[in-house]
C-alpha cells in the first residue's frame, strides 16, 4: 500500500505534538481523570497522545493497525500491540479510560468498534471519543475525483446528501451527533460530554501567526455559543454503567 493509499483509508494520525493536541489533552483532563488509570488508546498511530498520557501514569496501552506505525509508536510506548478496533486483544473490563482520536471514521465497522470500547472499559470508566462533525464546512480527509484521490481540505463536502457525499468520500465518514450517539445506543452508557470543537490551527499560525490567532480567538467564542454545531470534531465522552454482556447480538 502506498503512503498516498494509506493516508486515503486510514487517515494521517498526528505526527508531532503542537498546540492543537495540548489543548484537545486538557479538554480531556477537565473531564476526565487521568493520574494512576488504565488507559487503552485505539487507534493510536505513531504513539503521538499514547506518549502524552504517560505524562500522568505508567498504564498507558495501544493498538494500531499499520505495522509501521506500531513499531514507531513502540518507540515512545512499550504496550503497544498490532490490532483493529473491531477486535481489541484484551479482556472484559480491563481498563478505566479508553479513547479514541480521529479513529471511528476509518474502521471497517463502527458499531463493532463501538462495543468493544464499551466491553474492554469496567464499569465507571470514561470512554473518551472525537470524530469528523458532518457539520464542519471542509472535508479533511481529501476526496476521489474521477477516480483519483485527492488529498487535502474540500469545502461543502459534508453538506451533501449522503449519497453524492458518499460518491466523493467513500473512504472515510463523518458523523451527525445524532450518528455519533446512535453507537452506543442499546449499550450501557450514559453520555457525560457532547460538544463540537474547532481547529488548532496549528499550520495557520506557524505560517501566519496573526491570522492563525484571530482565527483561534474567533472560533474559540464560537465554542461556547450554539454556532459550536459546526467544529471541526465531535468531542464525546461516555461513563459504563453496570454491564452484562456486551459482545452478544
Amino acid at each position: 500500500m502506498t503512503m498516498t493509499e494509506q493516508a486515503a483509508l486510514r487517515g494521517n494520525p498526528s505526527f508531532v505534538w503542537r498546540a492543537g493536541q495540548e489543548r484537545r489533552l486538557a479538554l480531556i483532563r477537565r473531564y476526565v481523570p487521568l493520574e494512576g488509570q488504565r488507559v487503552l488508546d485505539v487507534g493510536c498511530g505513531v504513539g503521538i497522545y499514547t506518549s502524552a498520557f504517560l505524562r500522568y501514569t505508567p498504564h498507558v496501552f495501544g493498538v494500531e493497525i499499520e505495522a509501521d506505525r506500531v513499531r514507531e509508536a513502540r518507540a515512545r510506548t512499550k504496550g503497544v500491540a498490532r490490532a483493529v478496533g473491531e477486535m481489541l486483544p484484551f479482556a472484559d473490563n480491563t481498563f478505566d479510560v479508553v479513547f479514541s482520536h480521529e479513529v471511528l471514521e476509518h474502521v471497517a465497522d463502527d458499531h463493532l468498534c463501538a462495543r468493544e470500547l464499551v466491553r474492554v472499559a469496567h464499569t465507571g470508566g470514561r470512554i473518551v471519543i472525537f470524530v469528523p462533525n458532518r457539520a464542519y464546512l471542509f472535508e479533511t480527509h481529501g476526496i476521489y475525483w474521477r477516480g483519483v484521490y485527492r488529498f487535502g481540505n474540500k469545502p461543502l463536502i459534508n453538506w451533501l446528501p449522503d449519497a453524492l457525499r458518499n460518491r466523493f468520500a467513500p473512504h472515510v465518514r463523518a458523523y451527525t451527533g445524532r450518528g455519533l450517539r446512535g453507537l452506543f445506543a442499546g449499550l450501557p452508557t450514559r453520555i457525560l460530554v457532547h460538544m463540537q470543537i474547532y481547529p488548532g490551527y496549528d499550520n495557520i499560525v506557524a505560517r501566519a501567526p496573526r491570522l492563525g490567532r484571530y482565527l483561534q480567538g474567533i472560533t474559540y467564542t464560537m465554542e461556547r455559543t450554539p454556532l459550536r454545531f459546526f467544529g471541526l470534531s465531535h468531542f464525546l465522552v461516555l461513563e459504563v454503567l453496570e454491564k452484562k454482556d456486551v459482545t452478544g447480538g
